[in-house]
C-alpha cells in the first residue's frame, strides 16, 4: 500500500497591537511544538542579506541605511515614525519579500498540524488573506502603553506615536478567528491551549 501523502500544515497568523503581548503568546505555542515565523526578525534578516532589497532601501533612505553592512534600524525607525510616506514605501519593499519568504518557510515545515506567522501588520499588509486562520492578541490600551514604555524605555508620547502608526485593535479584531485576552487578569495558557485544540481539529 502506498503511503498517504501527509496533509500540509494549516497556515495561521498571530497579530495584535504593539504592546499586546504577541511574543509571549507565541512562546507558549512554541512550547506546544508549533513552529513560529517571527516576521520582524526575518524582515531585518532579509534587509541585511538580500542585495536587491538593500539597493532599494539605500535608494529610499541613503547610504546611512546600513552601517558596515548592518541594517541601521534606529535611524530608519526614527524616519518612518515621523514620515508616513517613507513608512509606506519601506513596507512596500519589505512586506512582499517577507510574505514570500514566510510561505517558503511554511512549506518546509513537516509533521506539524499548523504553523504560526507572528507579525504586527498582518491585517494592514493584507497578509491575512493568505492564511487559514488569524489569532488576535488584545490588551487594554493603558496596559499596552505601560508595556511599551517599560520595554523600550521611551516616553508615553513616543509610545502613543508608535501605536498611532498601526490599525486600531478594534479593527484587527474584525478579522480574527480567535482572540487571546492578555490583560493580566485572564491566564494566557488556558486560552492558548483552547485555540491549539481547536486548530488540531
Amino acid at each position: 500500500m502506498s503511503e498517504q501523502p501527509s496533509k500540509p500544515p494549516l497556515r495561521v497568523g498571530i497579530t495584535g497591537g504593539i504592546g499586546s503581548g504577541k511574543t509571549t503568546a507565541c512562546h507558549i505555542f512554541e512550547a506546544l511544538g508549533i513552529p513560529v515565523y517571527y516576521a520582524d526578525y526575518w524582515a531585518k534578516w532579509l534587509l541585511e542579506n538580500d542585495p536587491t532589497l538593500q539597493k532599494k532601501v539605500i535608494a529610499l533612505f541613503g547610504e546611512n541605511a546600513y552601517i558596515n553592512g548592518k541594517y541601521n534600524k534606529a535611524l530608519i525607525a526614527e524616519i518612518v515614525f515621523k514620515t508616513p510616506q517613507k513608512r509606506s514605501e519601506l513596507n512596500a519593499i519589505a512586506h512582499p519579500a517577507v510574505e514570500q519568504h514566510s510561505i517558503e518557510w511554511h512549506n518546509q515545515q513537516r509533521n506539524v498540524p499548523y504553523t504560526l506567522k507572528e507579525a504586527a501588520l498582518i491585517v494592514e499588509s493584507g497578509g491575512h488573506q493568505w492564511l487559514d486562520a488569524l489569532i488576535v492578541v488584545t490588551a487594554p490600551e493603558e496596559i499596552r502603553i505601560n508595556r511599551i514604555i517599560q520595554r523600550d524605555g521611551i516616553t508615553r508620547e513616543a509610545a502613543l506615536q508608535r501605536m498611532a502608526t498601526q490599525l486600531p485593535e478594534s479593527e484587527k479584531i474584525k478579522y480574527a478567528n480567535f482572540l487571546i485576552y492578555n490583560d493580566g487578569q485572564k491566564l494566557l495558557l488556558p486560552q492558548v491551549w483552547s485555540i491549539h485544540q481547536k486548530l488540531l481539529r
